[in-house]
């Protein structure tokens, strides 16, 4: 199933200019190492503790680990010795602190600054607003490497209606690549999920975060 799952997707987006993150919240170790084989080297996990056991059963593959979800504070620590690319920065006490933690590992984390563009109360998220302000402080703190931009659209049932939400995102992207992050890392403008990625592309992100359009509807629970 994920085989053809995949061909699907590669029908509607170039994977070579666009990366593919497999959302693997909730699948079992077993179903990674299938879509490792199928050519999926990229994970997006949303849960860090879930994310940890993986990594742990599957250390003899070279997955890349994609946070995609709500980083807490405490969980920072474990965060920044698996994750190559934390998707979910939203605020200046989370930035601090994974430059710290970071900074104790010897290593410089690469984040995304997460924009909730849409508003929703139920998503996390800086406002738009306030995304340049972020975006300085990340880029001044030692331990940390600022690569772009993510977001989450609302679910519509019509999946053009997401298209406001990402090209809102898009000029913030264009923006801070315009006036803070001016180095070759700030490329990734991370949007679009199972339902509206089409759309996404087309206002042209060239990240993707797909889970159900792989593995098929799960229990999330």
């Amino acid at each position: 199933m994920i085989a053809e799952n995949l061909a699907a997707v590669k029908k509607k987006i170039d994977i070579d200019k666009i990366k593919l993150i497999a959302v693997t919240k909730t699948l079992p170790s077993a179903v990674l190492r299938e879509a490792f084989a199928c050519g999926l080297t990229a994970m997006g996990e949303n849960r860090v503790q879930e994310a940890l056991g993986k990594a742990a059963e599957l250390e003899d593959l070279p997955i890349e680990w994609h946070l995609i979800g709500h980083l807490q504070t405490n969980k920072v620590r474990h965060a920044v010795k698996i994750f190559s690319l934390i998707h979910s920065v939203d605020s200046a006490r989370l930035a601090h602190e994974i430059s710290r933690c970071a900074a104790a590992e010897g290593k410089i984390q690469d984040v995304l600054i997460q924009v909730n563009v849409a508003g929703e109360d139920s998503k996390s998220g800086i406002e738009p607003s306030r995304a340049e302000e972020l975006a300085r402080l990340i880029d001044s703190l030692a331990n940390l490497r600022l690569c772009g931009v993510m977001t989450i659209a609302p679910f519509y049932a019509d999946s053009e209606m997401t298209r406001p939400v990402f090209a809102k995102t898009r000029d913030i992207f264009e923006h801070l690549s315009e006036t803070v992050a001016c180095s070759e890392s700030f490329r990734w403008l991370s949007m679009g999920m199972t339902h509206d990625y089409e759309v996404a592309v087309e206002e042209r992100a060239n990240m993707v975060r797909i889970g159900t359009g792989i593995f098929g509807a799960r229990d999330t629970h």
